[in-house]
């Protein structure tokens, strides 16, 4: 039974809804009368966005229930719809929610079914990040593109928002709604362990264009596009996950290298803005993360953007936004601050009942509360979820994975493989001058699980282009025994293609790829992550950069050593030298051809 103090707090809201502030909306008529009937604990449901185990809403594998009992004190995720009226679910890999197409599907409309089952029920907003390259939550069947960074190396917005388009409309096939995606930071720093090849690259401008494209296609496939991460991660040295990043960038420079891809992404009509768990002491002095600071999402991004769509906390269970507070203080300081969607708290049930909490002791008001219910209602309202909140069983068959999208992605890959080095013309290869090739190299995990490893990948396409291959998996420190196995092996073949992934000034990839070198066979390697590998390969006979290393993109490099298609790929980040990291090696727009 809820007390009075509810009864009146709830009431107030109501009179509060009527007059939530900021400019009228043509959508608002419905959102508005839903906030009016909902009690304060719907309203407090509906800012969360939640993990949740198992491929079933109703059903999950034993494990999986196991799990949300662990950490919700509940077994299906229809359950935990139920006890915290949650306004949105996250999707994981490695909560296996997303084993196959179809499966997502059925998971996404027994969600809707249960959320909308309820008292009062809403349509629940269903989230994942499909960033495409090194973050990558639906694999195959469904359609893998290239990376930010390799779309920045084809430089094309065309084509950057046809990849929203395909990926908006089967990521809308199977129930999710809202992708955190596109990344719009700017990767200033090569040593930047969490960003990387997930930024489109280190020019602003060219950043903001290419963001603003995606935003586009999402929006034309129906789903809301996630510009992240406000106000910029792009030069750090330390990975929020796990880490408390600090960007000494001033207000000048956050404006000159930061601001233009948040600016563009506004101007394109993104539908919600994902904060960032670092410090700027230009933009806020008081040493809280941005996602926690009132000056960066009221200030900056609301009044001086004049942003007013829906921002998201990045996941609350990164160590960046709990080191200075406590888990119960973190979500009600991120409402303070401005805040509407709260995403991935570790302990749902203490972030849930001290945002209600603030609520009825008066710390966070009913007014902040509801204007941030309102801008999410108002989302639902536009991607539809009110008239047509299911998947439906006819899409995913017709559009995940279709074979115009698979299509459209090696042709876009085409247009990225990035030509950095070429010693003597030495690449295309042909299979009568280069009969038989040896490929070596590292095999990172698959971002989707889905495909790969590299190594197989790159000699599988290299063999459908008429070579003859043998494949030795190296890894990403091989050892002195492997590194001899692959001299040895380097013996009797035409050329070698090596995969780097993350090569140091001391890495023992790097005397992989010396020791090859010295063979006297040509040497080619393929960067299937970092561009910046090359500067510490001044032995190879060419190099090639991918931006990452699912199989489209491997495939796509394959065609370009083979001579299939002429490499068209330009930098998008300057590689410094490895002697002397103040001079730059190679610059943005590098890029050899045939």
């Amino acid at each position: 039974m809820p007390s009075r103090r509810t009864v009146l707090t709830a009431a107030a809201g109501v009179t509060a809804a009527l007059a939530v502030g900021g400019p009228a909306h043509a959508d608002d008529r419905r959102p508005r009368e839903l906030l009016s009937r909902m009690t304060v604990e719907e309203k407090v449901g509906q800012v969360f966005v939640s993990r949740v185990h198992g491929h079933s809403a109703t059903a999950p594998d034993p494990a999986d229930a196991d799990a949300n009992l662990a950490d919700f004190g509940v077994r299906t995720g229809a359950e935990l719809l139920a006890r915290y009226r949650l306004g949105g679910v996250i999707y994981f890999a490695w909560a296996h929610n997303t084993r196959a197409p179809q499966q997502i599907a059925d998971l996404s409309d027994g969600l809707q079914r249960a959320s909308l089952g309820q008292p009062r029920g809403l349509p629940v907003l269903i989230s994942t990040d499909q960033e495409h390259g090194a973050v990558c939550r639906v694999g195959r069947p469904a359609t893998l593109f290239p990376g930010a960074m390799a779309i920045g190396a084809g430089g094309s917005r065309d084509d950057a928002r046809t990849l929203a388009r395909i990926a908006g409309t089967e990521l809308r096939a199977m129930g999710i709604r809202q992708n955190y995606s596109p990344v719009a930071d700017v990767n200033v720093n090569p040593a930047n362990p969490v960003i990387g090849v997930r930024s489109f690259g280190a020019d602003p401008d060219a950043v903001a264009g290419l963001v603003a494209a995606e935003v586009e296609g999402y929006r034309a496939a129906g789903v809301a596009a996630t510009a992240k991460h406000f106000p910029g991660h792009g030069d750090t040295a330390v990975d929020s996950h796990t880490g408390f990043p600090v960007i000494t960038h001033t207000r000048q420079e956050w404006e000159a290298l930061d601001a233009a891809p948040f600016r563009a992404a506004i101007a394109a009509g993104v539908d919600s803005v994902m904060t960032a768990h670092i410090v700027v002491p230009s933009l806020d002095a008081s040493g809280d993360p941005a996602t926690l600071s009132r000056p960066v999402v009221t200030g900056l991004l609301r009044e001086e953007l004049g942003y007013e769509g829906v921002v998201v906390t990045d996941a609350l269970d990164m160590a960046g936004v709990r080191t200075k507070y406590g888990d119960d203080r973190v979500p009600v300081l991120a409402l303070k601050a401005g805040v509407d969607q709260l995403l991935n708290p570790p302990r749902l049930d203490v972030a849930w009942n001290a945002v209600l909490k603030a609520v009825r002791d008066g710390e966070l008001t009913v007014r902040r509360l509801d204007e941030a219910v309102l801008r999410i209602l108002r989302l639902k309202e536009r991607l539809g979820l009110f008239d047509d909140p299911y998947a439906g069983p006819a899409g995913v068959a017709r559009t995940v994975g279709a074979p115009e999208h698979l299509a459209a992605a090696d042709l876009l890959a085409e247009r990225t493989t990035t030509l950095l080095v070429n010693e003597g013309g030495a690449l295309p290869l042909s299979p009568r001058s280069h009969p038989g090739l040896l490929v070596v190299g590292a095999d990172p995990a698959s971002p989707t699980g889905t495909t790969g490893p590299p190594t197989g990948v790159l000699a599988a396409a290299l063999t459908a282009q008429g070579f003859r291959t043998t494949t030795l998996p190296t890894g990403t420190a091989p050892s002195a025994e492997t590194t001899a196995q692959a001299v040895a092996a380097a013996d009797g073949v035409a050329a070698v293609v090596v995969a780097t992934y993350n090569v140091t000034a001391d890495s023992a990839q790097k005397t992989l790829v010396e020791r090859l070198s010295a063979t006297g066979r040509p040497v080619i390697a393929v960067a299937v992550r970092n561009p910046y590998d090359v500067a510490h390969l001044p032995s190879v006979t060419a190099c090639l950069a991918t931006y990452g290393w699912t199989d489209v993109e491997l495939r796509a490099a394959a065609r370009v050593i083979a001579g299939a298609v002429r490499p068209q790929g330009k930098l998008p980040v300057p590689v410094q030298r490895a002697d002397d990291p103040a001079r730059v090696l190679y610059p943005i727009g590098h890029g050899l051809t045939y």
